[in-house]
């Protein structure tokens, strides 16, 4: 289109000058020059144009390659299901953990095992379902569009159902289903599991702030997901929110500090955000001044402010401030939200560390233009960071904002949007490595994931201890595990396909949900919705 608007303005101008006939020669002549520089320029800004937005899809339509790996995305969901399977669509997997909870009375069956192992860490669960659950609120549309929503929805609430029955009473919640010392002596399936499987529970002797709050802040944005499909379901979730919202502020004590036993898997860094993060979300589920309030009063003390951070199982904090900015975009005339303007305002230094010409712009990235911030699970940050990345661009062109002033320079909604799609086609495998990290998309993908039930044939009859065989085997694995992404490179992009290789090659549950937020986000431009209620 460049092109030809040029060589429509050209050729005008070539009449006029032509009409003119008696003008001297060196006059067509420059005139000549003009012409072709101008039609050299438009080519070159033609080109440029189409190379900096190739990869974006025009509003309305769908971008296949992200559509294709959110299909495979959400199927890992249904690899890690424990419990009495319905309509499982995975061959390789069956019925699992049925006894699960059964040392107190309770069913406790259902839920998401944690990686490649067969626990149930109740804290990065909670996580998945906070995740999940907003990117349905936001994307729901999207997903919907390729029939992911009902299995995003499926998923869920097998997840929820498990918070449920772990929350047996106000100050009681059940936090982790299995022995992580005894669980990792075995390489077994989980559809042959005969080990006792040992309960860990927080209460009012043994509180735990983190993931009391974490699971309030699953069970109210999940709420929000179910009100208007299961009304009764959803009042349950947000009864189970306020109540252990009410455990974990009442009862302020990191869990990490109280079962130290949690130190060598999920050890919480404070707990400070996770209470902004349960907060910030039961006010959208309610909107209860109450919500708002705390956020308000204790932003100095927990938010920091000013400071970016990384988002992630631990760190709520850059999810917070997103989360709390939505307010500020489309809820001009709220109430209280004054005490939000630190949100805000370090929601948008977040989004200028991340934008590679921004002049704040963090130095935690690969040569590639991968953000990289830590060995182990290398991926969570720059799939986190792009959700928000995404979140935020559409909050803006949904409000008519058009630019992000980072120091002297502003930039727009889509270097937001160029940025997370950067970080997804890195994921995806354009990379040194050309691997893509997601299990089953493209032609290279990590053949020898940690995951036991992948690398365990179906019909083998192995125990807690001979399958190691399988563990070590050189073959790669049986059964491929379908929207696993795996940890990822190391800093210097480099990535080693070994099946006892953890750091790098065992996929996480929590990480699926952040996938599917970021792909479901970018499947398509639209609009934000300006309310989930």
């Amino acid at each position: 289109m460049h092109v030809h608007r040029h060589w429509d303005r050209s050729k005008g101008g070539e009449k006029m000058v032509a009409k003119s006939g008696s003008r001297c020669c060196c006059c067509c002549w420059f005139l000549g020059i003009i012409v072709v520089i101008a039609v050299v320029l438009a080519v070159v800004f033609t080109i440029r144009h189409r190379a900096n937005h190739s990869d974006d899809v025009a509003p309305g339509s769908t971008d296949k390659k992200y559509a294709d790996a959110l299909k495979i995305a959400m199927q890992f969901f249904d690899i890690q299901k424990s419990g009495k399977l319905e309509n499982n669509k995975i061959p390789w997997r069956g019925d699992s953990g049925l006894k699960d909870g059964s040392e107190a009375s309770l069913d406790l069956s259902k839920g998401l095992y944690d990686a490649g192992d067969h626990m149930k860490f109740g804290f990065p669960m909670a996580f998945t379902a906070t995740l999940l659950s907003w990117s349905i609120l936001e994307y729901g549309d999207h997903m919907d569009s390729l029939d992911q929503l009902d299995p995003a929805k499926d998923s869920l609430k097998w997840t929820t159902d498990f918070l449920i029955n772990a929350h047996p009473s106000p100050n009681v919640l059940y936090i982790q289903v299995g022995d992580p010392e005894t669980d990792h002596k075995c390489w077994d399936r989980p559809e042959t599991m005969s080990r006792k499987r040992t309960l860990t529970k927080i209460d009012a002797d043994t509180p735990g702030t983190e993931v009391a709050a974490e699971t309030a802040a699953a069970m109210a944005a999940a709420s929000l997901v179910f009100k208007e499909s299961d009304t009764k379901y959803s009042g349950t979730l947000l009864k189970h929110a306020k109540q252990l919202f009410d455990f974990a502020d009442n009862n302020r004590a990191s869990y990490s500090v109280n079962i130290p036993e949690v130190q060598s898997y999920y050890n919480s860094t404070g707990y400070g955000d996770e209470l902004l993060w349960a907060a910030s979300w039961l006010y959208h589920a309610t909107e209860d001044k109450t919500y708002l309030d705390f956020v308000s009063k204790n932003g100095d003390e927990f938010g920091n402010f000013g400071s970016p951070t990384w988002f992630s199982w631990d760190n709520k904090l850059p999810g917070t401030h997103v989360l709390l900015s939505r307010l500020t975009f489309f809820k001009k005339g709220l109430s209280g939200s004054k005490g939000l303007e630190g949100y805000k305002e370090t929601a948008e230094a977040v989004m200028c560390g991340l934008i590679p010409d921004s002049p704040t712009a963090t130095s935690s990235r690969t040569d590639g233009g991968l953000i990289w911030v830590a060995e182990w699970n290398a991926l969570q940050h720059p799939v986190s960071s792009a959700f928000l990345a995404t979140l935020y661009s559409d909050y803006m062109l949904t409000s008519g904002v058009d630019k992000l002033s980072c120091g002297d320079t502003s930039f727009k909604p889509s270097d937001l949007r160029k940025f997370a799609r950067s970080q997804a086609d890195y994921m995806l495998g354009k990379n040194p490595e050309t691997m893509s990290y997601l299990v089953g998309y493209g032609d290279k993908y990590p053949e020898f994931v940690h995951h036991r039930g992948a690398s365990i044939p179906g019909d083998a009859n192995t125990g807690c201890k001979d399958g190691f065989k399988w563990l070590n085997s050189e073959e790669p694995n049986p059964n491929v595990a379908y929207g696993a992404l795996v940890g990822g490179p190391f800093l210097n992009e480099t990535f080693i396909d070994a099946r006892n290789n953890s750091m790098q090659n065992e996929p996480s549950t929590y990480n699926s949900a952040l996938v599917v937020g970021l792909l479901s986000s970018l499947v398509t431009r639209s609009s934000s919705v300006e309310s989930f209620k």
